[in-house]
This record gives structure tokens, C-alpha cells and sequence, in this order.
């Protein structure tokens, strides 16, 4: 596992602020992704925290899932029901490029943090908003979850057997891809205002992400009246391309996609006379008898074990892999040599692995320089760097409720 020193980085974002006003998954995983790449992200969170640092195991009180998806980021703890935490979230708005955000739509508004107050006193402002149904039309005012638009957006549809219960996927995966839509906005936003120095609003929505994922079944639904359905463990369209049973009791994912492949799968299989058979002779028409082609990759998977049906597939340039779990990733060098997989040390765990960086830079590449902090942990130092408040005034602000500091500072008093 790899580990960059925070003071060695530098990432294409540096020098960008960001104010995050998010919880649970998507938002923070768009700001996190600014984050780890260069830019300093401020994010407000309630006395109690994000809830994000009450789900995923915990190792004794600290969440494993917020050391990962709060790292690079500063933590502030602001009242933003009392008009001086809000008035104090505006000063901080008016110094960042970013503000990211989730509630559902008009509640920003009624905080009085929305964007023509936001941009009022800082005009090149970017303002994110990350909603279940967008901020737009008869649904807005809908609260809506990942797996909620998931199901909206038709994406729960196509999930699983076509005879059983569409089941969930097993990761936050509309999150996930809306907050990569979001940080996308944000990044072209930042681009589009070198040249016209003025701010605008980014408006993604969970519904959408999910929706876009159903690319191919929109001009078909639209043209030939065909309704995408859920197709299991098989690829619509390709075949073979599936989860194929090994004689050891594993899985090979097998994709035999095009032709050339196709002929390469055969060969290693000693099954030329798959290649004559008209049902298999293009792509169109295995896809039409995929059911047959599946039991014939079936019956030859099942007489090996997975290790020897990787090798020979390998061999032949076959596009195949097991279908690995968490402890089978630790356990593959690959993923260790491209950075996959990460490792930080934690204030209190020591080293902690976590996911690393998709996108790697060859010049600026992005790191994680530090876990996620303790609810209230920056919020001294933040208010003081950009709010020009005193100890005295902070020190007021602690007793009156507005803000709180983390348990670790005020421990070490």
C-alpha cells in the first residue's frame, strides 16, 4: 500500500476553496474528490456530526467509512440554526470557489445561504447542488436516497434475475456517480470562469445519474418500443459474456465479446466446431441463442479449477477474471502497484487502507494527505484564518452554543 506525505503534494486543484454544507454519501464523496485533488475543503457539519460517521463498521467509536470518505478535508462544527452560525457560514462562502451542498431543495434558501446571496459578495462563486430529483420540476420537492432514484431512474429495473425481486446493489453506486457528475460541474465551472470570472449554479440530481446509466434503452424504447429488462448474470447483447462456474467452486467472469475473441475462447476450449455452428458465427447471433453458448463455456469451466481457467484464458488474450472478493483485492499485487488501494495513518487507529485515486495525473497527480478529522476539529483554526475572529469572540461563540470543537482539542487543554 502506497502513502503520500501531505507536505510532498501539490494536486491540480490547489489553491481552490471549497465549502462543503453535506452529509451521508453523495455529497461528501463529491467533495472528497475535490479534496483529493489539491483542493482545501471546509466542511460544516452539525454538533453531532455528519450521520456518514454512524454507518459503515466502526473500529471502537470511530467510523471506518468517515475516515475514508471525510479525509483531506477540515472539519468545522457550526450551528446553522442560530442567524450567527449562518452569518458565519456566508463569511466563509464569500473566501471559497466551491460550495457544495444536498439539502433538499429551499432549504439553502431558507438558511439564507443560496446563491444570489452566496454570490451577492462573492460573484465567482460555483454552487454545487446535489439533490434526489433535482432542483427543478414536480418532483423537487421530493427527499429522495440513492437507492430511492436508483428506483425512479429505472436503474433498479434491469438489477438481478429476470424471475426474481430487482435486488440492490451491494455499494452506494448512484452516489457515487452523482457525486462524480457533480465534481465534474464543479471542475468545467472552475474552467469556464478563467474566462468570464463570473460564478454559476451546477444542478445534478441522484434521479438522473441512475437514468444515465440506462443509455442504449432510451433510443430504443423510443424508436422500437422495447423495454430493457432484467437480463441476471448475462450481458444483453454480447455473448458469451457472463459468470461462468469453476470445477473448485469459484466464478470466471468471461467476456468473449467480438469475433476475434470469440475464435481465440474456442481454441483454448478445443471446441473448433463452435466456430461452424451458424448459432455462434457473429455477434448478433450468439446473442440470440446466448443461452446456448453459456452452456457449452459452462460445461468447460466446470471441468477446471479457477486458477487454470484464468491461466489458459490469460494465455490467449481472453478477456476473464475471478470474481474477486475485498480479501482477494489486498490480496493482488496489482492492486497495490497502481494505488488502489491506499494507506494513511489515523490519529488514533495508526495505519488505515483505504480506496485510492481513479484518475491519476501524470503531473498533478491527486493523495490522500490525511484522514478524516474529528467533528469540530478546524473550527478554531478556520475561524480565525477566515472569519478574523479572536479567541475572545470564539471563546463567546463556544458558550453561546454556535460552534463547537472537537473532544481530541478540548481534551488537550
Amino acid at each position: 500500500m502506497t502513502s503520500t506525505p501531505a507536505s510532498s503534494f501539490a494536486g491540480p486543484l490547489a489553491g481552490r476553496r471549497v465549502l462543503e454544507l453535506c452529509s451521508t454519501v453523495a455529497g461528501p464523496a463529491c467533495a472528497r474528490l475535490l479534496a483529493d485533488y489539491g483542493a482545501e475543503v471546509i466542511k460544516i457539519e452539525p454538533f453531532e456530526g455528519d450521520p456518514v460517521r454512524q454507518m459503515g463498521l466502526h473500529e471502537g467509536d470511530i467510523s471506518l467509512y468517515a475516515a475514508s470518505i471525510l479525509r483531506n478535508k477540515q472539519s468545522i462544527a457550526l450551528n446553522l440554526k442560530t442567524e450567527e452560525g449562518r452569518t458565519l457560514a456566508r463569511a466563509i462562502a464569500a473566501q471559497c470557489d466551491v460550495v457544495v451542498e444536498n439539502f433538499r431543495p429551499g432549504k439553502l434558501e431558507k438558511l439564507g445561504l443560496g446563491y444570489e446571496v452566496l454570490s451577492r459578495d462573492n460573484p465567482g462563486v460555483v454552487l454545487v447542488r446535489i439533490s434526489g430529483y433535482g432542483q427543478t420540476g414536480s418532483n423537487s420537492y421530493k427527499p429522495g436516497y440513492g437507492t430511492i432514484c436508483e428506483a425512479y431512474g429505472g436503474l433498479r429495473h434491469l438489477n438481478g434475475e429476470p424471475d426474481q425481486i430487482p435486488p440492490r446493489v451491494s455499494v452506494a453506486l448512484t452516489d457515487y456517480l452523482t457525486a462524480i457528475y457533480a465534481a465534474f460541474g464543479a471542475a468545467m465551472a472552475l474552467l469556464e470562469r478563467e474566462s468570464s470570472g463570473k460564478g454559476q449554479v451546477i444542478d445534478v440530481s441522484l434521479f438522473e445519474a441512475a437514468f444515465s446509466m440506462l443509455e442504449p434503452d432510451v433510443p430504443a424504447y423510443d424508436r422500437l418500443g422495447v423495454i430493457a429488462n432484467r437480463q441476471g448474470s448475462q450481458c444483453p447483447g454480447l455473448a458469451p459474456n457472463n459468470v461462468y462456474p469453476t470445477r473448485d467452486g469459484s466464478y470466471v467472469l468471461i467476456a468473449a465479446n467480438n469475433d476475434p475473441i470469440f475464435a481465440r475462447l474456442c481454441r483454448v476450449m478445443e471446441r473448433p466446431d463452435l466456430l461452424q455452428d451458424p448459432r455462434f458465427a457473429s455477434i448478433r447471433a450468439r446473442a440470440t441463442h446466448c443461452v446456448a453458448i453459456d452452456q457449452e463455456v459452462s460445461r468447460w469451466t466446470g471441468s477446471l479449477d479457477s486458477a487454470e481457467v484464468i491461466r489458459l484464458l490469460d494465455e490467449a488474450e481472453v478477456p476473464s477474471s475471478l470474481t474477486n472478493t475485498i480479501a482477494d483485492a489486498f490480496a493482488d499485487r496489482h492492486f497495490h502497484q497502481r494505488g488502489a488501494i491506499v494507506s494513511h495513518q489515523h490519529p488514533s487507529l495508526g495505519p488505515i487502507a483505504m480506496a485510492g485515486l481513479v484518475a491519476k495525473l501524470s503531473r498533478t497527480p491527486g493523495a490522500v494527505r490525511h484522514t478524516g478529522p474529528e467533528v469540530g476539529q478546524d473550527t478554531r483554526a478556520v475561524l480565525a484564518r477566515l472569519a478574523q475572529l479572536d479567541e475572545a469572540r470564539i471563546e463567546q461563540l463556544l458558550r453561546d452554543r454556535v460552534i463547537k470543537v472537537a473532544s481530541l482539542e478540548k481534551a488537550n487543554q
